[in-house]
């Protein structure tokens, strides 16, 4: 069964019982969650820690973002073929990964579904979502896959590597990203900051890539617990940039309304 490519030498792995070994007999191990560790130490990063990894999954697992999976799957019905080899990259605790994945499946479609993150900790809980997905502890700027080995590459809040996208990606492939727009989380940002800042969009042109479909999702949600306020608040880049005195004004709070406003798009590679 072949895998993920060899961080070391970049030939295939072959999955054997307890690890995966390429040509050469460089071996990883695979955990007992299922994922194997393919990050090469010299490019070694934490990534999301704990407790992002936690308010995440405790957040997105109430189905507060259930807007934006819904448009996620949208774009995805719209590309997506029989036995399709797609790739989540910077998957995190998988909430989305998995969920697209049962999505396919309940539409006959068939995948192979990998997801890597430069985060052990998202891995480690993200392998107990579906065991059907491929899980890999990488970095999305040097992804443990083979040239030109993915229909559908999703990024989603990822950093963006668009080197790997064009290497990744078949001829005609499809990369799908989702990303905050201006009003994501105004009122959060509000109830923290005195002079909270709109965010920034960045242009939507991508080199060599086409645009065939872009969607936003704006809404408000209610954040019904101050458990779901301070998950949400600490899944975000605020968290760790925040005074310790303004996380406190959210700690007085039972429940909060407050927009989501995201971009997905569908772009094809044209090269």
């Amino acid at each position: 069964m072949s895998y993920f490519i060899c961080p070391v030498c970049k030939k295939q792995l072959i999955r054997e019982e307890h690890s995966c070994k390429c040509e050469n007999n460089h071996c990883f191990d695979i955990s007992r969650k299922g994922f194997v560790n393919l990050l090469r130490s010299q490019k070694a990063s934490h990534g999301d820690d704990k407790i992002m990894v936690n308010a995440r999954k405790n957040f997105l697992n109430k189905g507060y973002y259930l807007p934006l999976l819904n448009e996620l799957n949208n774009h995805i019905d719209s590309v997506a073929t029989d036995n399709c080899t797609v790739l989540d990259c910077g998957c995190g605790e998988c909430w989305y990964t998995a969920n697209i994945y049962e999505h396919l499946k309940e539409n006959n479609i068939n995948s192979d579904f990998f997801g890597i993150d430069v985060s052990k900790e998202a891995i480690f809980s993200g392998a107990g979502r579906n065991k059907a997905l491929k899980l890999a502890v990488g970095t999305v700027f040097d992804i443990p896959m083979a040239d030109k080995s993915c229909d559908i590459v999703l990024s989603l809040f990822a950093p963006f590597s668009r080197d790997e996208y064009i290497r990744l990606l078949k001829k005609n492939g499809f990369f799908i990203t989702a990303f905050p727009m201006e009003n994501h989380l105004w009122e959060l940002k509000s109830a923290v900051y005195d002079l909270p800042y709109k965010n920034e969009v960045a242009d939507m042109e991508i080199e060599d890539f086409e645009l065939v479909n872009k969607s936003v999702v704006h809404k408000e949600i209610k954040i019904c617990t101050n458990e779901d306020i301070m998950s949400l608040f600490s899944m975000t880049p605020y968290y760790y940039k925040t005074s310790r005195a303004d996380k406190e004004k959210l700690e007085t709070l039972d429940s909060l309304k407050t927009q989501i406003h995201f971009c997905v798009a569908t772009y094809r590679k044209i090269i």
